[in-house]
């Protein structure tokens, strides 16, 4: 059987509270005391809970992490560089998804009311922001990662969606393509109005808007890339490039493209933005905008960590910046 803290009072003739508290450092206790108990602690070998110890200081050494789902291409980098920064200081991580609606949302709350973690890293779910700020402004340290531009009343790390998608048409232009077919996320992300708009204003300041009739929603996935570009050249539309809000959506367009008989970057260039692991090896290399995304999951971590330590959480946004990343879909050789 396991040795448990009554054995621990038993042996040294005092009470469970009395070894609680030489555990845990708190309330003053006679030092011969204190030291009849570590021996016995150190003679029976017990090891006390780690989530006993952290609840009885206040503390659980834990982070809770909320995100809508393990299934967006990107999420694993930022998720990755969270774990890197909470393991690396000793701490847990606590995950929860969104996958089931409002059934794991109410199992995220009964773990907040139980006070499971220390803080929350945060890529908001659809629909949630206002129930998150509530809990930061009743006392949760929280750290919003990818705020899509809603900037909440709690500290965020985000990256430059719309300098990034400036970057974009910038090079594009570069390239003199003047006729972009864009394929946005979904409209109601502020994401997608962000590289929406930086890169059209590239091309306005260039003296070349961009047609309406050449934007097209999409929603991340390689198959509405795909389609988009299908029904472009299906209603006759000229374009001589691609901007995809996103690397999945971008490799399908280049499929599309191929498909369709013509070639990349000759024919139709193609960018993406995101730069996955993919977007190396699509067929072409696609040329992407780099999201920073495990530099961002690392920030959230280390701002929420410091903060346990006693450091003051940011009161503006921490703003990593994306960068160019040029491949073979642009570049013809």
């Amino acid at each position: 059987m396991p040795i448990t803290i009554a054995d621990v009072a038993a042996r040294a003739g005092v009470s469970k509270t009395t070894v609680s508290r030489v555990l845990n450092g708190k309330g003053e206790l006679d030092e011969s005391t204190a030291a009849r108990v570590r021996e016995v602690i150190a003679e029976l070998g017990y090891v006390p809970s780690a989530r006993a110890v952290g609840l009885a200081r206040g503390r659980t050494r834990i982070v809770g992490m909320l995100v809508p789902s393990l299934t967006w291409p990107w999420m694993g980098e930022v998720l990755q560089g969270a774990v890197d920064v909470v393991e690396t200081e000793g701490y847990g991580l606590l995950l929860f998804t969104c996958n089931r609606g409002d059934e794991s949302m109410r199992q995220f709350a009964s773990q907040v009311s139980a006070k499971s973690f220390d803080g929350l890293l945060v890529i908001e779910p659809e629909g949630t922001l206002e129930y998150i700020a509530g809990l930061h402004g009743r006392g949760l340290p929280v750290v919003m990662i990818d705020d899509r531009a809603h900037q909440p009343l709690f500290p965020s790390v985000a990256t430059t969606n719309r300098s990034g998608a400036h970057a974009a048409g910038a090079h594009l232009l570069a390239l003199r393509r003047y006729r972009p077919l864009v394929i946005t996320g979904l409209e109601r992300f502020g994401c997608t109005q962000e590289r929406l708009a930086g890169f059209a204003d590239a091309y306005t300041f260039a003296g070349y808007p961009i047609d309406p009739a050449m934007v097209v929603e999409g929603d991340f996935t390689f198959d509405c890339g795909r389609r988009a570009v299908r029904r472009a050249l299906a209603d006759g539309l000229i374009f001589d490039a691609v901007f995809a809000h996103n690397d999945l959506s971008a490799a399908g367009a280049m499929a599309a493209v191929r498909e369709a008989g013509k070639s990349v970057p000759e024919d139709v260039a193609v960018v993406g933005f995101d730069d996955l692991t993919l977007a190396a090896h699509t067929d072409p290399p696609l040329s992407s905008v780099h999201q920073p995304l495990r530099q961002m999951g690392e920030t959230a971590a280390r701002l929420l960590i410091s903060h346990f330590e006693g450091a003051p959480l940011p009161s503006v946004p921490t703003v990593i910046p994306t960068t160019f990343t040029i491949r073979a879909s642009t570049a013809v050789a």
